[in-house]
Protein backbone atom coordinates (compact mmCIF):
# COMPACT_ATOMS: atom_id res chain seq x y z
CA UNK A 1 0.00 0.00 0.00
CA UNK A 2 0.99 3.10 -0.62
CA UNK A 3 1.85 6.24 1.53
CA UNK A 4 -0.86 8.51 -0.09
CA UNK A 5 -3.53 4.86 0.18
CA UNK A 6 -2.63 4.52 4.13
CA UNK A 7 -3.15 8.11 4.83
CA UNK A 8 -6.34 8.31 2.76
CA UNK A 9 -7.28 5.22 4.90
CA UNK A 10 -6.37 6.43 8.51
CA UNK A 11 -8.31 9.95 7.27
CA UNK A 12 -11.39 8.30 6.45
CA UNK A 13 -13.93 7.86 9.08
CA UNK A 14 -15.37 4.76 8.07
CA UNK A 15 -12.36 2.87 8.78
CA UNK A 16 -12.96 -0.18 11.25
CA UNK A 17 -11.34 0.43 14.79
CA UNK A 18 -8.90 -1.87 14.48
CA UNK A 19 -6.96 -1.01 11.24
CA UNK A 20 -6.94 2.43 12.58
CA UNK A 21 -5.33 1.17 15.40
CA UNK A 22 -2.59 -0.56 13.20
CA UNK A 23 -2.05 2.48 11.33
CA UNK A 24 -1.44 4.26 14.61
CA UNK A 25 1.62 2.44 14.59
CA UNK A 26 2.68 2.85 11.33
CA UNK A 27 6.50 3.99 11.04
CA UNK A 28 5.12 7.22 8.47
CA UNK A 29 4.50 10.47 10.56
CA UNK A 30 1.73 11.47 7.84
CA UNK A 31 -0.06 8.29 8.69
CA UNK A 32 -0.06 8.84 12.41
CA UNK A 33 -1.27 12.85 12.02
CA UNK A 34 -4.06 11.35 10.07
CA UNK A 35 -5.17 8.62 12.49
CA UNK A 36 -4.81 11.43 15.02
CA UNK A 37 -6.94 13.86 13.52
CA UNK A 38 -10.10 10.98 12.41
CA UNK A 39 -12.79 11.32 15.18
CA UNK A 40 -13.38 7.78 14.88
CA UNK A 41 -10.20 6.72 16.08
CA UNK A 42 -10.40 4.74 19.40
CA UNK A 43 -9.53 6.85 22.81
CA UNK A 44 -7.13 4.08 23.71
CA UNK A 45 -5.20 4.48 20.74
CA UNK A 46 -5.46 8.48 20.93
CA UNK A 47 -3.79 8.18 24.18
CA UNK A 48 -1.45 6.28 22.72
CA UNK A 49 -0.74 8.74 19.78
CA UNK A 50 -0.79 11.56 22.72
CA UNK A 51 2.86 10.48 23.47
CA UNK A 52 4.00 9.69 19.86
CA UNK A 53 7.59 10.96 19.18
CA UNK A 54 7.14 13.45 16.91
CA UNK A 55 5.43 16.46 17.66
CA UNK A 56 2.71 17.22 14.82
CA UNK A 57 1.24 13.74 15.47
CA UNK A 58 0.68 15.21 19.17
CA UNK A 59 -0.41 18.75 17.73
CA UNK A 60 -3.27 16.70 15.76
CA UNK A 61 -4.13 14.62 18.80
CA UNK A 62 -4.83 18.35 20.43
CA UNK A 63 -6.82 19.20 17.69
CA UNK A 64 -9.54 16.49 17.50
CA UNK A 65 -12.77 17.55 18.47
CA UNK A 66 -13.52 13.98 20.09
CA UNK A 67 -10.22 13.64 21.92
CA UNK A 68 -11.04 12.59 25.20
CA UNK A 69 -10.95 15.48 28.06
CA UNK A 70 -8.60 13.27 30.14
CA UNK A 71 -6.16 13.35 27.63
CA UNK A 72 -6.24 16.99 26.49
CA UNK A 73 -5.73 17.44 30.59
CA UNK A 74 -2.87 15.32 30.15
CA UNK A 75 -1.69 17.16 26.59
CA UNK A 76 -2.10 21.27 28.94
CA UNK A 77 0.98 19.76 30.79
CA UNK A 78 3.15 19.61 27.88
CA UNK A 79 5.98 22.13 28.05
CA UNK A 80 5.54 23.08 24.02
CA UNK A 81 3.65 25.77 23.24
CA UNK A 82 1.87 24.99 20.63
CA UNK A 83 0.30 22.18 21.53
CA UNK A 84 -1.02 23.71 24.83
CA UNK A 85 -1.98 26.31 22.32
CA UNK A 86 -4.01 23.32 20.43
CA UNK A 87 -5.58 22.50 23.56
CA UNK A 88 -6.60 25.72 24.69
CA UNK A 89 -8.37 25.95 21.05
CA UNK A 90 -10.46 22.53 21.34
CA UNK A 91 -14.00 23.23 22.19
CA UNK A 92 -13.56 19.52 24.19
CA UNK A 93 -11.14 20.68 26.44
CA UNK A 94 -12.89 21.02 30.34
CA UNK A 95 -13.31 24.12 31.75
CA UNK A 96 -11.37 23.61 34.83
CA UNK A 97 -8.24 23.13 32.25
CA UNK A 98 -8.87 25.81 30.17
CA UNK A 99 -8.92 27.95 33.64
CA UNK A 100 -5.64 26.84 34.60
CA UNK A 101 -4.18 27.39 30.96
CA UNK A 102 -5.65 31.32 31.19
CA UNK A 103 -2.85 31.92 33.35
CA UNK A 104 -0.27 30.12 31.05
CA UNK A 105 3.27 31.56 30.53
CA UNK A 106 2.54 31.55 26.91
CA UNK A 107 0.58 35.08 25.80
CA UNK A 108 -0.83 33.00 22.65
CA UNK A 109 -1.99 30.30 25.03
CA UNK A 110 -3.51 32.76 27.35
CA UNK A 111 -5.54 34.30 24.67
CA UNK A 112 -6.73 31.33 22.75
CA UNK A 113 -8.13 29.61 26.14
CA UNK A 114 -10.08 33.02 27.39
CA UNK A 115 -11.50 33.40 23.81
CA UNK A 116 -12.47 29.25 24.45
CA UNK A 117 -14.29 30.55 27.46
CA UNK A 118 -15.88 33.23 25.95
CA UNK A 119 -17.80 31.34 23.29
CA UNK A 120 -18.57 28.84 25.51
CA UNK A 121 -20.17 31.64 28.25
CA UNK A 122 -21.71 33.47 25.51
CA UNK A 123 -22.78 30.30 23.14
CA UNK A 124 -26.80 30.25 23.52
Amino acid sequence: MTREEKINLARNSSTPPEILTELSRDKITGVRQAVAQNTSTPPEVLAELARDRHWSVRWRVAQNTLTPPEILTELSRDRDNDLRWYVARNPSTPPEVLLILVVDNDEYVREEAESNLRRRILRP
